[in-house]
């Protein structure tokens, strides 16, 4: 009967009502220390290398191709022949144009000497107004024919000239589509030629995102599964309207630094730097614990979310405690703490779904939250004793 009210010894009775409190069995969790560290707002999307300037090479005559002088990744000059079309017929239509001109200027020094004479006599009385408007026409007539045959051979000129189809820029080829023999057409393009003043990757942004992003602001660019495909650049120009027909915004950023792997057309993950915090107290997003509340508003008779934060904090290596916390940038897994816990704090980061505000917790290795090599999942253990009853 003594043994059963009571010890001499001491020892609590783990079942009394009044211990239940000590006898909760600690809950294991994983922590980390809350640290300090730059952490910065990044917009992320996607797009591709490119030439700062991309231009159409197109025919301003048409005729047969007879040569091709530059061909699929060359390196031309302003100026350079890129490819030579038939000129016999603009040559000859060259010639006429010429002999027209020596032709109507000659009839016009001898008709504006007509006029000139005509014109003593008449202020001598010695002619008609009739006569005297006659050579004035006459003067008129060969002056305009004079005119228009300079602009004929102007044009026939400039015919002749543009048989030589000729780079406007310095730059490469990326692409030509015409070949000899082809009948060149004036509106068809016949070279591509990238610009050699610099890259540039565009950028379609949201509306959120893109009213946060400024000229000048930093971004790095990253090509999926090659790591050393990277560049670095700024933002340069950005769109001041939206495409109404994608709600998307137009940002250009203009490489500044780029490695020997950066080519024209490649797809990259642009990421640019909205801003920077310093010395930030910093934890991984996953150590959120994420409360929400459901809230009627009676006027509208709506239904809106309120979601709040909160983080455990192990306090004596034995007891959580949970704050709610207040979120500033985040950056993929990281984000930024404003209020509620400091540096220093141990940070529940694995088994917080599992304990509540003063809870009895167990600091755990990170090893303890891995899988065991010798538990077997259920589904193969299945398979296992499948397996066996067939052989036995």
């Amino acid at each position: 009967m003594l043994q059963a009210c009571g010890s001499n010894s001491g020892t609590p009775n783990p079942g009394s009502f009044g211990e239940s409190n000590q006898g909760e069995q600690a809950t294991s969790v994983e922590t980390i220390t809350a640290s300090t560290e730059d952490i910065s707002q990044q917009i992320k999307s996607f797009g591709n290398i490119r030439a700062q300037e991309i231009v159409e090479v197109m025919p301003q005559v048409s005729n047969r191709v007879v040569e091709i002088y530059a061909d699929l990744g060359d390196t031309v000059r302003q100026g350079d022949v890129l490819a030579k079309i038939y000129d016999a017929t603009y040559r000859d239509q060259f010639q006429q144009a010429k002999s027209q001109l020596e032709q109507n200027r000659s009839t016009y020094v001898r008709d504006s000497l007509q006029f000139q004479r005509q014109k003593e006599l008449y202020n001598k009385d010695l002619i008609s107004s009739t006569e005297f408007d006659e050579a004035k026409a006459t003067f008129e007539s060969s002056k305009a024919q004079l005119e228009s045959s300079r602009a004929n051979l102007t044009e026939s000129r400039e015919n002749l000239n543009n048989t030589e189809i000729k780079s406007p820029v310095n730059g490469e080829v990326l692409s030509r589509n015409i070949s000899e023999g082809d009948i060149a057409s004036t509106g068809e393009m016949a070279f591509e030629i990238a610009n050699s003043i610099g890259l540039q990757v565009r950028v379609y942004l949201p509306l959120q995102e893109w009213r946060n992003v400024e000229i000048g602001q930093p971004a790095v660019f990253q090509a999926s599964n090659q790591p050393d495909v990277r560049a670095e650049g700024r933002v340069t120009q950005i769109s001041p309207r939206l495409d109404p027909n994608t709600g998307l915004g137009e940002v250009v950023i203009s490489i500044t630094d780029k490695g020997q792997s950066v080519y024209q057309g490649v797809l990259v993950e642009s990421t640019i730097t909205i801003n920077t915090h310093q010395d930030a107290v910093v934890i991984p997003r996953a150590a959120l614990v994420e409360n929400v509340q459901t809230l009627i508003e009676p006027e509208s008779n709506s239904i809106q979310l309120k979601r709040n934060y909160s983080v455990f904090t192990v306090q004596g290596d034995s007891l959580a405690q949970e704050h709610e916390v207040e979120l500033g940038i985040e950056q993929g897994d990281k984000v930024e703490i404003l209020s509620g816990i400091q540096p220093g704090d141990q940070i529940v980061i694995t088994g917080h779904n599992n304990i509540s505000d003063s809870s009895k917790v167990r600091i755990a290795n990170p090893e303890q939250f891995q899988q065991s090599p010798n538990e077997v999942p259920i589904e193969t253990s299945e398979d296992i004793s499948q397996d066996t009853s067939s052989t036995s």
